[in-house]
């Protein structure tokens, strides 16, 4: 049987991904993004009031007037901004011009546990609009003034979006997804803007094409710069002696810390490990029951450290967090990972420096390229905004 059957949720169109049941082809690369879709809404104008308890610094100023300028222009933007430079806040005035006239916006990132965040910080910060969070197991609601959503729910909006902003565009699962990519393009009926601290060149060749613009903020909202990691190269039960010193040391002291490692079976040894000695703590990961009530007690101190996989690698932002990375010379650790991970540290007014430790073996490419990479954004403070644009 010929196969020209183009998939019309994903584009799939490899013949080894589709198939037959009575005759007639379907696509099974996409087959489990099946389900209700949004309603198509009239626009109409709404009242927009940004509620915002501080201004913008005149870094992040200039990115955000430069993307509601490509908006305007019918330019698609890659902001590229390094961790806590306030990507989500540039955001919003190209959110808020869009709303208040009436169009279809959306907020999507990879991750459920940073759709809920980020649900409440818009609701905060849009308070006379209907802010919606749809990902897996809250789907009721699909339409608002705002919906943020997990990347997995695009398929439930198709041409829909005359704005679509998408953060961490380079985390799992979104990265490396043709399907998710392709429900990201279909969702499109207008124009979006993407952010990343750590745009793969793949991204950064697209947007250097016509229609698209790249603009690069190397600057922390509050102007200090990322704290570089530093390295610790030893044996194991040498490295198990520091983590505990360090944490102890860290308790003391009143400071919070997040500890890194590869995998999820090592989240849980180390933890049961680190707990003979060391009250006060807890582990998470991907697989862990209440993982979000767990987190939320840290927030609150009610934990002194906690063990994490890649799931807090992201979009998590704690006063006075410090980071230790536990076997950072695991393959599982590219540079764009350490690079987030080191992320976590110094983000808030008033903590903007501590620690960021490499445990490992031996030092590897990926942790070299990530602290020349920080020492590279350090190295433009003030502030340097830079454009790239072609119309």
């Amino acid at each position: 049987m010929s196969v020209s059957f183009v998939c019309p949720t994903c584009g799939n169109q490899d013949p080894q991904y589709i198939g037959y049941l009575k005759g007639k082809p379907y696509c099974r690369r996409c087959i489990s993004f099946r389900g209700d879709e949004a309603e198509d809404s009239p626009l109409r104008p709404k009242n927009v009031i940004l509620d915002l308890k501080y201004s913008l610094s005149p870094e992040q100023k200039a990115i955000s007037d430069g993307v509601i300028e490509n908006y305007r222009n019918g330019i698609d933007t890659l902001v590229y901004a390094v961790c806590g430079s306030g990507k989500t806040e540039i955001s919003y005035g190209i959110i808020g011009e869009c709303v208040a006239k009436g169009l279809h916006v959306g907020f999507a990132l990879p991750r459920r546990d940073v759709v809920v965040e980020l649900y409440w910080r818009l609701k905060a910060a849009f308070p006379h609009n209907k802010v919606v969070a749809v990902y897996g197991g809250h789907t009721e609601e699909k339409v608002g003034d705002i919906i943020i959503l997990t990347t997995h729910q695009l398929y439930r909006y198709p041409k829909y979006f005359d704005l679509l902003v998408m953060d961490e565009i380079d985390a799992f699962p979104f990265k490396g997804s043709d399907v998710l990519v392709s429900l990201f393009r279909r969702s499109l009926r207008g124009h979006c803007v993407m952010m990343s601290a750590t745009p793969s060149a793949k991204i950064r060749k697209e947007f250097s094409q016509k229609g698209h613009a790249i603009l690069e903020l190397h600057t922390r909202f509050h102007g200090k710069p990322i704290p570089v990691p530093k390295v610790s190269i030893a044996p194991l039960f040498i490295k198990y002696f520091s983590l505990l010193k360090r944490l102890n040391e860290y308790r003391k002291k009143g400071k919070p810390c997040f500890v890194f490692v590869p995998t999820v079976a090592k989240a849980r040894s180390l933890f049961h490990f680190v707990s003979l000695f060391l009250m006060r703590g807890n582990f998470v990961s991907s697989k862990r029951a209440k993982r979000a009530e767990i987190i939320e007690a840290f927030r609150k101190g009610k934990y002194s450290y906690l063990i994490t996989t890649a799931v807090l690698e992201r979009g998590v932002t704690v006063k006075d967090i410090q980071v230790i990375v536990f076997g950072a010379d695991s393959k599982i650790y590219d540079s764009a990972a350490l690079i987030q991970i080191s992320g976590r540290v110094g983000r808030k007014v008033g903590a903007t420096d501590g620690d960021v430790i490499f445990l490992a073996d031996k030092k590897t490419p990926s942790m070299e390229k990530a602290i020349k990479s920080i020492k590279r954004s350090n190295a433009f403070l003030p502030g340097v905004l830079r454009k790239h644009s072609r119309k």
